[in-house]
């Protein structure tokens, strides 16, 4: 399954015109601010298990996740696994999905969101750093801060709810193979 993951992410990083991230080398470094102020860094999850969920409220595949319960349901399991969740704002001041920390606060109830925490990117250095160019693009990185995976959520890319439960969601399994 491992394999599967990595052939998967080489496919894209190679078909890709920004480079990502690669699987099994380290994480870029982050010093981002949350909703409620506080800067998380990658030094701050050393020793963790970490999903990074880039999100925007006004995409329509996150909405499909959301709407349908199907992203929170996903984020409570991985973290009754011992991952930690952060889910990534990069969208700037003026744009679509930009969310001031009242509003993503409100957001992330709203939605019933079960991340830790919102990290409020305005400037985009953390999305340019891991080439987060769509939502959801989600990472896994291991204790010792390396990329596992990177890439889509599951194997559907329609934006219709009703695809959910057809799709191999692809986080549920690369974490399953991570254990």
């Amino acid at each position: 399954m491992k394999k599967l993951f990595i052939i998967m992410v080489s496919i894209l990083i190679s078909s890709s015109a920004y480079a990502l991230p690669q699987i099994g080398k380290a994480a870029p470094d982050f010093s981002v601010k949350d909703a409620q102020g506080k800067v998380h860094t990658l030094a701050d999850y050393k020793g963790k298990k970490l999903v990074l969920e880039w999100y925007n409220k006004d995409c329509p595949f996150v909405k499909k996740h959301y709407e349908s319960k199907n992203m929170q349901q996903l984020q409570k399991e991985v973290r009754a696994k011992g991952y930690a969740w952060l889910s990534i704002v990069s969208s700037a001041s003026g744009k679509q999905g930009h969310q001031s920390p009242t509003d993503a606060l409100k957001n992330q109830q709203a939605t019933h969101s079960n991340a830790m925490a919102v990290l409020l990117d305005e400037a985009g250095t953390m999305g340019k750093a891991y080439g987060a160019k769509t939502t959801p693009h989600m990472f896994i990185i291991d204790e010792a801060g390396l990329v596992q995976y990177q890439g889509a959520i599951d194997s559907n890319d329609s934006a219709n709810p009703a695809t959910i439960a057809g799709a191999e969601n692809y986080v549920r399994s690369a974490v399953t193979s991570l254990q």
